[in-house]
Formats: C-alpha cells, sequence, structure tokens
C-alpha cells in the first residue's frame, strides 16, 4: 500500500527492509512473520494491512531486490562507454558482491531452493527476474561482440559465481569470472 504521494508508506517500507535482512541472513522458510514483525517495529495488524500472506512479503522482497538489480544495471550503463566496458563494470560488481561481508548467494536462487513448485508465485516472481536478467545480459552480450549462441552463458557464469561465492574462496571465484569473462569478449 502507498501513501498520497504514491510512495509505499515507511511501515512498508520497514517491513520489506527487515524481510530482505533477515530473509537473505537466514533463509526464508526459517524466520516467522512475528520475527520480521518485531524487526520492523510494526503490529500484526500493519504488517497484514500491507502484506495478506507471508509469500506476498517474500514476493515485495524479492521485487524490491529486482528493482535494485534494474536500477544497478541502468546506472552501470549510463556510465559505461560501450557495451564491453558495461559487462567488465557488472563483472567487477558481482565480484564485490561476492567478496562482500555477510554475503550468502544469490537472493532469487536462495528462493527458488525453497520454493520448488516452478508455479508457486514466488517461483513466478524469480523467473520474471531472471528472464528480464538473461534477456539483459543476452543483448549486452551480443552488443559486447560474444557469438549470439554463447549469449546465454553469462547467466551461468553469474549463476556459478554466486554459487561458487558463497560456498567458495570468493576472491578466487572473483579471478575466474573475470578471467572467464575477458575470453568471451576477445
Amino acid at each position: 500500500m502507498g501513501t498520497a504521494t504514491g510512495r509505499p508508506s515507511a511501515a512498508r517500507t520497514r517491513l520489506v527492509e527487515a524481510a530482505a535482512r533477515i530473509f537473505y541472513a537466514d533463509g526464508i522458510h526459517a524466520v516467522g512473520v512475528d520475527r520480521v514483525i518485531e524487526e520492523a517495529g510494526v503490529s500484526r495488524a500493519t504488517f497484514y494491512r500491507h502484506f495478506p500472506s507471508k509469500e506476498a512479503l517474500v514476493r515485495a522482497y524479492l521485487e524490491a531486490e529486482d528493482q535494485a538489480i534494474r536500477a544497478n544495471v541502468a546506472a552501470a550503463g549510463a556510465r559505461a562507454e560501450n557495451p564491453r566496458a558495461l559487462l567488465e563494470r557488472l563483472v567487477v560488481g558481482l565480484g564485490d558482491q561476492i567478496c562482500g561481508a555477510g554475503f550468502r548467494g544469490c537472493p532469487f536462487i536462495n528462493a527458488a531452493a525453497e520454493y520448488p513448485d516452478p508455479e508457486h508465485p514466488v517461483r513466478v516472481t524469480v523467473r520474471e527476474h531472471r528472464d528480464w536478467f538473461a534477456g539483459a545480459l543476452a543483448d549486452l552480450a551480443v552488443a559486447a561482440g560474444i557469438p549470439p549462441e554463447l549469449s546465454g552463458v553469462l547467466v551461468f557464469l553469474r549463476d556459478g559465481a554466486m554459487v561458487g561465492g558463497y560456498l567458495e574462496e570468493p576472491e578466487a571465484v572473483r579471478e575466474k569470472l573475470a578471467l572467464t569473462v575477458r575470453a568471451l569478449v576477445r
């Protein structure tokens, strides 16, 4: 729900931000609504005024993540001189992310693992993000000179880096990712 200005209310924003922190750190199914309500400093009635269910909050969390990623890609694109420079910026940004404190992998992959039914609304939200992301990377890859048949490899590289950055030595994963992408754009 928004306010008269069309922006989300402060309570809704706090709920989504609290959910993002807690769901990402501890897992979605491991966290109850009461914990999110407490962290956000709102009442149960306020929670249910904004979200009819926990899954609605999960979707709002993922939609906020999606919007942040889209904004970051757009900002990087505005600063990049050409498609190859943008691809390099995105790889550096991903490397910084996987080497950052508290990194626990991709929030979309994590959510998909907790919601195995591909028709569940949470999985639909994950799929919508991934469809956009795959399309954006495919367009960028072609513009950067990567053969069209290899453009989908960038999504696999990103997914592998996200998982590897959580399970393995993040700095080594960052180096492997950068090396692989440089080889693709030769």
